[in-house]
């Protein structure tokens, strides 16, 4: 592999100010306005690595913001999607692949007695939203300072900027332009990872809380990981005011293991969302929860749909990916964690040779960088004081050497990472510590 520390992007430039005046912003979604300038535009993916329309070779660490856990264009997953497409893609009916994937999730998911398959995990939340309040005749719904949950306008709140006042005066912020005024007002902003807080609010207004919405480990914004009972506290204050408690897995589910985040930590939701991780790259969401909450769906008492739900292609991918993940005794997850943790590991040891402030932290999956005078992260509010002015030096002089995490510092891990990409990796990490200072 070539590695370079003096790349040019004068095509991806061209391509941009091109597209820009035929797309608007030049991308088609925001987040890829952040990162790189110009913000590039990539010719082919295979494995771990990315190349550009400049000929750059870079081993990605964004994968796709998270699906492609196998690796970009995983062979096994590609042949099962091309034997299907002589099937037919959209039926505007049932098939037998979905019910496969339905048992397929059941069998990982411990509160999956009822299975709704997508296409985003957007509109899963939006979904479990909707069975929340029906269930509960509530409207209130609580989510939480940093966790991110979907572009719409009921919950694209405070996922960046919000008040560091008492929980009593937090208030939902709109995060775009646009934005209805009421769709905020049943939307309830606290600060996570604090159940005293949780506690305080729940014992006023639990009456009034039909969810609790939170993702299980805080994976937009600094890979931030639950305080030691903070989720089962959470789970106990859900039970006893008839509160659902909804937990969002759409980056965490089939990344954190094959069973997600909630198997590793030791919670169930009554309702879960799973995306990402799940197609391997291909876009499918599913829904699970309890039969008596997934009942006001089946009964059409709450509606889901979608056109492209459960597709033929989404299927095959989501089933082809499940079976990768699984064989050999879960020898793709074994890759994933060895590589991982070589990386945190060894880039913890390098800021310690070279006395930077950086900090690691997550899991061998998904872990997070940023630079701060403290071990390690526990709330959002200590991640907004890491330094990002440095953080940004760190991640554009690691484009530079090659290597691409996402914009704002988090590392997904493949299976198709290996040790010649970790080494690789771990040479950029220590000369861009040299010049991003």
């Amino acid at each position: 592999m070539t590695i370079g520390s003096s790349l040019s992007y004068d095509r991806s430039a061209a391509y941009h100010t091109e597209a820009s005046r035929v797309i608007a912003g030049g991308v088609n979604s925001n987040v890829r306005l952040l990162g790189a300038t110009p913000p590039l535009c990539f010719t082919r993916a295979e494995g771990a690595h990315l190349t550009d329309v400049d000929g750059n070779d870079y081993i990605d660490y964004s994968l796709g913001m998270g699906p492609a856990i196998l690796g970009h264009a995983p062979k096994a997953v590609l042949e099962a999607v091309s034997r299907s497409l002589a099937q037919g893609q959209l039926f505007a009916g049932q098939t037998p692949l979905e019910l496969e994937l339905a048992r397929r999730i059941q069998t990982l998911i411990a509160n999956a007695e009822r299975v709704r398959i997508g296409t985003t995990g957007t509109e899963m939340v939006q979904t479990a939203l909707r069975v929340a309040r029906a269930a509960t005749g509530k409207r209130r719904v609580v989510k939480f300072a940093g966790h991110y949950h979907g572009w719409l306008d009921n919950v694209l709140t405070n996922t960046v900027s919000f008040s560091v006042s008492p929980p009593e005066a937090l208030a939902a912020q709109a995060q775009s332009a646009g934005q209805m005024s009421g769709a905020l007002q049943d939307t309830v902003v606290l600060p996570w990872n604090d159940l005293r807080v949780l506690r305080s609010y729940v014992e006023q207004f639990g009456a009034e809380t039909a969810a609790i919405l939170m993702e299980p480990v805080l994976c937009n914004s600094g890979v931030i990981s639950p305080a030691a009972g903070y989720l089962e506290g959470a789970r106990e204050l859900c039970n006893s005011h008839d509160i659902i408690f909804i937990v969002d897995e759409v980056i965490t589910g089939f990344r954190l293991g094959e069973r997600g985040a909630q198997h590793l930590l030791g919670v169930t939701g009554d309702l879960s969302i799973f995306a990402k991780a799940l197609g391997g790259g291909f876009p499918v969401a599913a829904l699970t929860g309890r039969e008596s909450l997934m009942s006001l769906i089946a009964s059409g008492a709450v509606n889901n749909s979608g056109t492209y739900n459960a597709n033929v292609v989404a299927l095959t991918a989501a089933i082809a990916t499940l079976d990768a993940l699984g064989a050999q005794n879960g020898a793709a997850y074994k890759r994933i964690a060895a590589s991982g943790q070589a990386l945190i590991e060894g880039m913890r040891v390098l800021a310690q040779k070279s006395g930077d402030n950086l900090i690691v932290q997550g899991y061998p999956s998904v872990f997070n960088t940023s630079f701060g005078d403290i071990r390690s992260i526990t709330t959002v509010e200590e991640y907004r004081r890491c330094d990002e002015a440095r953080q940004k030096r760190f991640l554009a002089a690691l484009l530079k050497h090659g290597v691409r995490p996402t914009a704002r510092g988090t590392w997904f891990v493949s299976a198709a990472h290996t040790d010649a990409e970790v080494e690789a990796t771990l040479d950029a990490v220590s000369e861009t510590l040299a010049v991003s200072r």
